[in-house]
Formats: C-alpha cells, structure tokens, sequence
C-alpha cells in the first residue's frame, strides 16, 4: 500500500508542478534514520509533505475562483493598503491570534470561499461627472454578484487632515450625476464634527442604504464627492491623496452576511516529526505564504495546515467496520485503505483580490483536524 501511495503523490507532484513553490523543497528538513524501514517512512513523509504544500497554492487559488495569484508586489500592497482603523482591528487580531489552530473548528461544505468583508477603495468617476477634467472625488466598484439584501453593513471611511486650529468640520458627501443632468449633486449625509488642532483622524459614515440601492440599479452609481470644510472653508477631506499620503483615501467597508456553522470538537492520533509511529497521523506543518512569493496575501501570513501520513494496515480499522468489510468482500478491487484528512476546518484570510479591492473571508477545508483511513 506504502509503496502504491507513493506512486499516485510522485503523479500529483508532476500534475501540479507548474503550480511552482519557491524554495519550498530546499527547506525541507533532512531527518536521520535508523534503519530501512525507518527512512522508508520518513521519505513517504517528506512526500506526503510536499504533496500538502503544493495541494493547498492550488486549493487556494482554486476556492478564490483566481486562475493565477494577482500580481500584487509588496510595494503596491504598502501603498494600497489603507491606514485605517478596521484593518489595524484585523492585523492585531491575528498579531494576538498568531497562526494557531482553535480546537473547536466550523463545519464547512462549500467548496469555495466564503467574503465576509470587502474594502473597496477610491477611483476615479467616469469623465461624463468631472468638471473641467478634473475628478471630484470618488466612485466605488462592486461585483453585481453580491446581494443587497446580504449587506449587514456598509461604511464609508474618510480620513482629514489636520486642522490648524480646533475647529468644527462640516462633513458633506454628495452623489454624483452626469453634467447634463441638471443638478449634479444629491446630498445623502451631513455630519458636523468638532475636530481638536493637529490631529488627523479617520471617520466613518453609514451609507448602507445608499449601497443597497447602487446595487440593485447600478446605472445610478455615478460615484459620490466628499467635502469636509472647516471654518475658514478648507476643506481637510483627503480625496485624492498627495505624496506622504499613501493608504489614506477613501475606501468603503461592506460587511456581507454569512451562513452560521454549527461548532464540532473532535479529536485524532497527532504525531510530531520524530515520532516513530508508524500509523496513520496527523502531523505538523506551517505555511508560510512568503515563501510562496504571495505578497497579495495581507494576513495571515502564515498558518498551521497539518498533513496526513502513515500506514493504514486492516488491523488498525476496527474504527471504520464498513470500510473493513468491504475491503475483506473485494481484497482484489481495491489498493487499500489511505491515510488521508478525515476532518478538515476553513481558515479567515485578508487579501487582494485580482482587481486590487481588500476581502476578508473564510477558505473552506484548509486545516487538517484529524486523519483517518479510508
């Protein structure tokens, strides 16, 4: 069985190779051996190892619907990336977190991933809104897909300059119509804000309605303008950002409704990589998306997968009665039982998407919970 394993890994290795790992197989660790039996196990290891890393690029790309990683460098990400406070919540979040697994985990069934948040930012409107050629502010994006009445949530944050002396802010935003409309603007929020001297901050404003209503007729999008003067009438709104003010533009946070997932506790033979268990187990293993060369991924950066490796002898399936008559009614139609993931739960992930917009949501079946035979 041992030896019939290998051969179907050797042939998923050669059928994902264009998939590509970094210097993934140059870290893999060199274990020292005893005997033959035991350097036989610790190579059917190494494989099962490598087979899991090049499994979960291809899962990953594959659950997020992407035919190829977005070309994302780390210097766009840093200049992309707003400085605002709902991503500093997520980045702390898994700063605390880390990469542990929880032992309690989220029955998933969907095959792909499942968007939690969307952060859009800031582009240009389309020119039939701009006066004398120049943008007045801000028009967002979003798929046709997502449903209005799955919108839990939508805010508009807007970070201000600092103000030379402590002043009250009129903030303004209006949304936009084609010049040849008559009326170009149409006000949806007012704020007055009272703003202390030389702090700049960020604000949000619920334009949850407002988003509902884009989606269900997207030909009124035609983008909003956003004002906030002080005062003496300067407007402290950065709508278009100078230089030293990378990831400060306006961006809109959407909160997307999921479908709630009954927790499961349960619980598998775990093996380190030392151990000489020779029996189907569940071990350790840490991706680490740098290696991977996946800058797009914002958080985590890394995260325990574990992987499945070991024999699966009859004597070991008094667990799992059906699979062992089965086997026993038809010793010659079938290869044996496996080791492979009995229990598997989603990961949260924070990343660009291909058309730069921020998502967090949950990947399905990303972490090994527990191994069997099967």
């Amino acid at each position: 069985m041992q030896h019939s394993q290998i051969l179907i890994y050797l042939g998923l290795l050669v059928a994902f190779g264009s998939v590509g790992l970094g210097n993934i197989t140059a870290q893999q660790p060199s274990d020292t051996v005893e005997d033959g039996e035991q350097c036989s196990a610790c190579d059917f290891r190494r494989q099962s190892k490598l087979m899991r890393l090049h499994s979960i690029k291809f899962q990953i790309l594959s659950k997020l619907r992407l035919k190829q990683p977005p070309n994302i460098s780390r210097n766009v990400v840093e200049q992309l990336l707003p400085k605002a406070p709902p991503i500093r919540e997520l980045l702390d979040q898994y700063d605390v977190l880390g990469d542990d697994n929880k032992d309690a985990s989220l029955e998933e069934d969907d095959d792909h991933a499942i968007t939690e948040t969307i952060m859009t930012m800031a582009t240009e409107p389309d020119s039939t809104v701009q006066v004398d050629r120049k943008p007045k502010c801000c028009l967002f994006s979003f798929s046709p897909k997502i449903q209005p009445n799955r919108i839990v949530r939508a805010q508009l944050w807007i970070h201000l300059r600092p103000a030379d002396e402590p002043t009250t802010v009129f903030l303004q935003i209006s949304r936009l119509k084609p010049a040849t409309d008559g009326n170009r603007h149409i006000r949806i929020r007012s704020l007055k804000l009272d703003i202390n001297a030389g702090n700049p901050s960020w604000h949000s404003v619920d334009v949850k309605q407002v988003l509902q209503v884009w989606l269900k007729h997207p030909e009124t999008n035609w983008g909003i303008e956003i004002n906030a003067f002080d005062s003496s009438g300067k407007d402290l709104a950065v709508t278009s950002p100078e230089a030293g003010e990378e990831g400060l533009q306006p961006f809109m946070e959407v909160k997307i409704s999921d479908t709630p997932k009954r927790l499961r506790r349960d619980s598998g033979l775990d093996c380190d990589e030392n151990s000489p268990e020779s029996r189907c187990c569940r071990y350790p293993l840490t991706v680490d998306f740098e290696d991977f060369g996946w800058d797009w991924i914002i958080a985590p950066k890394r995260y325990k997968a574990n992987y499945c490796s070991g024999e699966c002898e009859y004597m070991h399936l008094q667990k799992y009665p059906h699979t062992h008559l089965a086997i026993k009614a038809n010793p010659r139609g079938t290869a044996g039982p496996c080791c492979t993931p009995a229990k598997m739960s989603p990961i949260n992930m924070l990343y660009f998407n291909g058309k730069e917009q921020i998502i967090y949501g949950k990947i399905p079946s990303m972490v090994v919970d527990r191994c069997g035979c099967s």
